[in-house]
């Protein structure tokens, strides 16, 4: 009988965590999207898409066997326990596992030293304050009902059409200096191997980072990009006098190495790019440099 997971947003991680469990043959994958071209564009991937806000998500609730909430949460807390929390609760009992996809900005700037999932969790801007909530209404919501939460920290997402040189073949990559600034990264690939080892071996409760084993300064990531497409380098800009969105200034606001020796440890977890290097050399279609240590 074919496991069913229930995707509360079908967005980039989700759909390749879904193309991994599909590819065995033994998972059915039930996904919200927001509009009829999302609906359509994950049909294409065999995922059964109901689109919501609009549509009703119980039924599916009903009947999954694991749950992945990918959506991020808002002004009032989390979209998806403050629709469905009561069926969640009401189904907690025949979930095997379930999955919240958070952030590494709950740990906030930490003037580049290392954290862990041990660390106490500081954010320092208004996306990582929410997220910070979230895990606690999910942890609270999972204590009261018994549901088999995990919860992951996601570092910088890169992968196939997105990153450092999807930016840089498009002329928007940029060398911001500031000084100090390191942080990790993350493929998408070894995110849904991370979520896929989870599921095999469920640990309720407990918290990971998924991220790479090298924190890195972003200017050298977007110098490596170009290096590999054969591109000049981008003009060195300093931070204080770069214009940047709102969101990509808040990523600036944060320094900090992030450990994923739990992951690699707990789930037995070998990652396929464990550094921005081999991750961008792969996509790329270069042969991938030895890993930096």
């Amino acid at each position: 009988m074919k496991r069913t997971l229930l995707c509360f947003g079908v967005g980039y991680s989700a759909r390749a965590l879904s193309r991994l469990l599909l590819s065995t043959g033994e998972w059915r994958i039930i996904g919200s999207t927001r509009s009829p071209e999302k609906a359509a564009s994950a049909k294409l991937l065999q995922i059964d898409s109901i689109i919501w806000p609009g549509g009703d998500l119980a039924p599916a609730i009903e009947n999954a066997t694991h749950l992945l909430m990918s959506i991020a949460p808002g002004d009032r807390g989390d979209p998806v326990i403050e629709a469905y929390g009561e069926e969640i609760i009401s189904s907690a009992s025949g979930i095997c596992w379930a999955g919240y996809l958070s952030t590494t900005a709950v740990y906030g700037d930490r003037g580049g030293r290392w954290v862990d999932e041990e660390s106490p969790l500081a954010p320092t801007t208004e996306r990582g304050r929410r997220r910070v909530d979230a895990e606690r209404a999910w942890q609270k919501l999972a204590t009261k009902c018994g549901l088999p939460l995990h919860i992951f920290r996601l570092a910088g997402i890169y992968g196939p059409g997105r990153g450092p040189l999807e930016a840089v073949k498009t002329g928007r990559g940029r060398r911001i200096i500031k000084k100090n600034q390191v942080f990790n990264r993350i493929h998408v690939e070894d995110i849904a191997k991370a979520l896929a080892a989870s599921i095999e071996k469920p640990e309720p409760g407990e918290i990971y980072n998924l991220c790479d084993d090298l924190p890195a300064p972003p200017q050298e990531v977007v110098a490596f990009a170009s290096e590999l497409l054969g591109v000049p380098l981008p003009e060195a800009v300093p931070f204080e006098s770069a214009e940047m969105t709102r969101m990509a200034r808040s990523f600036y606001s944060e320094s900090k190495k992030v450990s994923n020796e739990k992951l690699k440890r707990q789930l037995g977890l070998s990652l396929a790019y464990p550094d921005y290097l081999s991750g961008l050399s792969s996509l790329a279609g270069e042969t991938p440099q030895p890993n930096a240590p």
